[in-house]
């Protein structure tokens, strides 16, 4: 007989979710066969799968060595081989951390990094996590048989800022949750063409093309010519402007794929370095300028009411410096952003 302990980072889950993942060479009818015979007890007691487990519950498998060892292992030992091997190629990353608990932890997300992986050797913001992780000591590689710290928001590559992750089941639920209901505020700061000087909410339905990877606003939606439309709503407040451009902080009221880039694009103020929705020849001056690299947006604010954790990052160096360029910045520009809401 073997026992599994649980711990805090699988806590909260089903049972048989759990053992899913435990043993990732057996079938689910199998676990189900082993519980049903009390192969496989929860604290001593016959259990069904359904139960949610704790930290500290115990779980004792009745296998032979060869059982347990077949059902559990294979996989994971590949898995750890091409961890091993990815590790060994890639260069080590120091993440920025905004803040951190013991179920939850915010980054700031430079712009060129992925947020999760696109193809399968890529290498994203998830895996600097985990190898972030393993050398806290908030998980070990035994920890990754059952449980993968995760993000819980997907920013564009192109987009920087605070990026949301669980280091613990509980915190990958409740962060999930939050986005989910859109019980937390998410706020934005971008550099938009034109001058804006009076604060807005602006509604519309976003349609994305998957083939070219661009969305269309529409300001109402026709339920027969777009009918996968998407409802979304976007709050912006000018914070500075030169006359020719304007620092906007953007409260995100709807998640959407490229929200914030074509919704303010199709008012007539596309982000400055956004060849995507944006003025090809005013981004070729303001790239030429600055070296300006990819669109200005970065991810500035998030503040959970539930948690009472509200946090900012600093103002990124490349807004300091076009701020700074074009006669915008004032000594008081980073505590007007923190007020504004």
């Amino acid at each position: 007989m073997k026992e599994i302990i649980i711990s805090n980072l699988d806590a909260g889950q089903r049972l048989d979710r759990y053992l899913d993942r435990y043993f990732p060479e057996a079938s689910k009818s199998f676990i189900y066969k082993m519980l049903r015979k009390k192969n496989i007890t929860l604290n001593k007691r016959k259990a069904d799968g359904s139960e949610k487990i704790n930290q500290g519950d115990a779980i004792q498998v009745f296998f032979s060595d060869e059982t347990f060892e077949k059902f559990s292992t294979s996989s994971t030992a590949q898995k750890k081989t091409a961890t091993s091997s990815v590790k060994q190629t890639r260069t080590r990353v120091s993440l920025d951390i905004v803040y951190e608990d013991a179920d939850m932890i915010f980054i700031n997300k430079p712009e060129g990094m992925l947020s999760q992986k696109a193809k399968p050797d890529d290498v994203s913001l998830v895996e600097y996590l985990i190898d972030y992780l393993l050398e806290q000591g908030s998980v070990t590689e035994s920890d990754l048989r059952t449980f993968h710290p995760g993000i819980c928001n997907r920013l564009d590559r192109n987009t920087s800022g605070i990026v949301a992750a669980g280091k613990t089941l509980k915190g990958l639920q409740d962060l999930s949750l939050y986005f989910k209901d859109r019980s937390l505020n998410k706020y934005y700061i971008c550099m938009v063409d034109g001058v804006i000087k009076k604060r807005q909410k602006i509604n519309g339905y976003l349609l994305k093309n998957e083939k070219n990877n661009k969305v269309t606003i529409y300001s109402k939606k026709d339920g027969e010519a777009i009918p996968s439309a998407l409802p979304i709503e976007t709050e912006y407040i000018p914070v500075a402007d030169n006359g020719k451009i304007t620092l906007l902080k953007v409260h995100l009221l709807t998640g959407r794929s490229h929200q914030i880039r074509a919704h303010l694009s199709s008012i007539g103020h596309p982000l400055i370095g956004d060849f995507k929705y944006g003025n090809h020849q005013k981004n070729d001056a303001y790239t030429k300028k600055y070296q300006i690299q990819n669109q200005m947006l970065h991810a500035y604010e998030l503040d959970i009411p539930q948690k009472e954790i509200h946090i900012y990052t600093s103002i990124p160096k490349i807004f300091e410096k076009v701020l700074k360029g074009e006669n915008i910045w004032e000594p008081g520009i980073p505590e007007a952003l923190e007020d504004l809401h």
